[in-house]
């Protein structure tokens, strides 16, 4: 199988399980050694637990999928033989640009150079760059094990082959990759998550509604729905397909939208009072934002096996 080289941070880990469950030979690459023999515990880890509850992806062992996960600390080594780069160092343009400027001495014309950036655009990451051609984002969503989105992102100057392949790959490692058409700011996933921050953000400084009912508004209404289907299928159904929703709610939707406010400043006193409410809730101690973090996770895989069953009945 080919070869994938990452980072070995918390989405360098993620990714190169992921790589792994799909039967892929993977390098972790970073500077220090100490990192990645301690990713590596970690990974172990992680593939045992989920082993023993039922829920590893992919049809090897957790041993198997662990021998094809290998590391190095040596750049030129990493990139020898990998047909497929995934960079995961921190969300900074600078050691970003760094990266893959070392990247573009070294790769040959073959290697797709794929970014996890999650809000930095392709053209300020890959402008200038001799293989440019071969430069994609492809953005994953936290945590990227359970929850399987990647957003394809291409340069302008990116070729359609490597948009193609990068698509190919997601898909045969069992995540749902979707194509972005051209770059823009804070790409989909982002600018719907955004869109819905900034209404929730303004409801409860408004006074309308509690922040905890605020969230169970999302998590036992509207999430129900958008874990299976999007807002547009969700149109489409709940009326006699689109044009006929239009018809029906188009007076009522843009009066209500026309009510919205400006975009909020996301501080100050409503920013407390969010705060305070989510701390009552789960108070801000790494143990406790862990063991809330765990559950969550749980919850994702519970949900993700849930989907996968359903599709395939």
């Amino acid at each position: 199988a080919d070869i994938y080289f990452l980072f070995s941070g918390l989405i360098g880990r993620s990714w190169a399980m992921v790589f792994a469950a799909g039967g892929f030979k993977v390098k972790l690459y970073d500077i220090a050694q100490q990192q990645l023999t301690s990713a590596l515990e970690n990974i172990r880890k992680q593939m045992k637990e989920l082993e023993e509850s039922g829920f590893l992806k992919g049809a090897l062992s957790a041993e198997q999928q662990l021998a094809l996960i290998s590391i190095c600390t040596d750049l030129n080594a990493a990139v020898e033989g990998a047909t497929f780069i995934q960079e995961c160092t921190p969300e900074n343009l600078e050691l970003k640009k760094k990266i893959f400027g070392q990247l573009d001495l070294i790769v040959d014309d073959n290697v797709i150079l794929s970014s996890s950036t999650s809000c930095l655009l392709p053209s300020k990451l890959f402008t200038g760059l001799k293989h440019v051609k071969q430069c994609i984002v492809s953005h994953p969503v936290n945590p990227p094990y359970f929850v399987p989105l990647v957003e394809i992102v291409p340069h302008p100057e990116t070729d359609p082959s490597t948009t193609e392949r990068t698509y190919a790959l997601m898909k045969k490692i069992g995540q749902s990759p979707v194509n972005l058409n051209r770059e823009i700011e804070g790409f989909i996933l982002n600018r719907l998550q955004y869109a819905v921050i900034s209404e929730a953000w303004r409801l409860v400084g408004e006074g309308v509604i509690s922040p905890t009912d605020l969230d169970l508004v999302m998590s036992d209404g509207l999430g129900m729905r958008y874990a299976f289907i999007g807002p547009l299928e969700t149109m489409h159904l709940n009326a006699n397909g689109i044009s006929n929703y239009c018809e029906r709610y188009r007076e009522g939707m843009r009066l209500v939208l026309n009510t919205f406010g400006p975009v909020p400043e996301f501080s100050g006193e409503i920013e407390q009072k969010i705060s305070q409410a989510m701390s009552e809730k789960i108070p801000v101690v790494p143990k406790v934002l862990d063991a809330r973090r765990k559950w969550r996770d749980e919850c994702l895989t519970g949900l993700a096996k849930l989907k996968k069953q359903m599709k395939s009945d």
